[in-house]
């Protein structure tokens, strides 16, 4: 029996996973992304508390906020184009753990490392083509679809760029409550997207996901406006997560369904650009409105731009295809 099943085994595509394989390099996958994350928003717990120790004010921390923005809006559309951005990550976070312990004083952070990713050989554009990046925002169906996520996003993602201000000034937290209530966020997102908005994808169409995400949107900027306590942001806490995690996947999957398989890391890279771009425009703008009229504003800011994409939404439904969120 053996013998018989070598040369069906031999006669398989090198290129084919087994569904174990599969399954190993999903799970890998998942848990370097929970470790960078963790990472990442240990960084973004302190450093606000840090700044303040350090002297600087709400303007130079929103600048400090606009530079990290600048750096992911810059390197998202680029890397997404390359076939090994996980070893450039790897490479890069290395070099920073190196850099970190070998040049920076204790009492500063971080350092900005530059890094190019070597080209495949044959006849395919370079990766900083920024035109053939472009040209895929416009394809059929995908600016309006671009257009919805980066509206809706917006608000939130002021009052999230904000928050570390607002945790300080507003809701008068110290640094490990902050963290607590950090903590709360992430746990809450990692169930509602590895969960809730899995099992809702196999129910109902991206369509109705997507508008659903908008409409929880404007209910809680509703909430948000007379938001008075942390203990009120925490009830809103699960509406938001599940408007952040629902419209981002939907989004996300309608962007790649309307890209060829080639582009899809550029597509991927151009979705995980609208973040950098919140944060490159969120502090200025983020902390004027906060200045001037409180944190109520997030909730008005919220509530209007979601019923104008909602709206949009009912008037023109986006187009619908066959496979399902993922």
């Amino acid at each position: 029996m053996q013998g018989a099943r070598a040369p069906r085994d031999q006669g398989q595509s090198p290129g084919r996973m087994s569904a174990l394989g599969r399954s190993s390099v999903i799970l890998l996958t998942y848990v370097l992304a929970a470790i960078e994350l963790t990472c990442l928003f240990m960084q973004f717990s302190v450093v606000p508390y840090l700044s303040r120790k350090l002297g600087l004010d709400s303007i130079a921390f929103g600048y400090l906020q606009t530079t990290f923005g600048v750096l992911q809006l810059l390197g998202g559309p680029v890397f997404g184009r390359i076939q090994c951005p996980a070893i450039l990550a790897a490479l890069a976070t290395l070099l920073g753990a190196v850099l970190s312990f070998t040049c920076i004083p204790a009492s500063t952070k971080g350092a900005k490392t530059d890094a190019q990713a070597p080209l495949p050989g044959g006849p395919r554009a370079s990766v900083f083509d920024l035109k053939a990046i472009a040209s895929l925002l416009r394809l059929p169906d995908v600016p309006r679809i671009f257009l919805v996520k980066v509206a809706s996003n917006f608000p939130t993602g002021l009052f999230m760029v904000m928050f570390s201000i607002i945790s300080m000034d507003f809701f008068q937290l110290e640094a490990a409550q902050a963290g607590y209530l950090m903590s709360f966020f992430g746990l809450l997102q990692m169930v509602t997207q590895g969960l809730v908005i899995g099992q809702l994808s196999s129910h109902f169409s991206e369509e109705a996901l997507l508008r659903a995400s908008v409409l929880v949107f404007i209910v809680v900027g509703l909430a948000m406006a007379w938001m008075s306590s942390v203990f009120h942001f925490c009830l809103l806490v699960p509406g938001l997560v599940f408007s952040l995690c629902a419209l981002n996947v939907v989004t996300d999957s309608m962007l790649t369904k309307a890209v060829s398989s080639s582009d899809t890391g550029t597509m991927l890279g151009l979705c995980a650009s609208v973040q950098p771009l919140l944060r490159t425009l969120g502090p200025t703008v983020g902390g004027l409105l906060y200045r001037s009229f409180g944190v109520p504003v997030f909730g008005h800011v919220q509530v209007a731009i979601n019923t104008l994409v909602l709206l949009v939404l009912w008037r023109k439904p986006m187009p619908q295809r066959k496979d399902k969120v993922r």
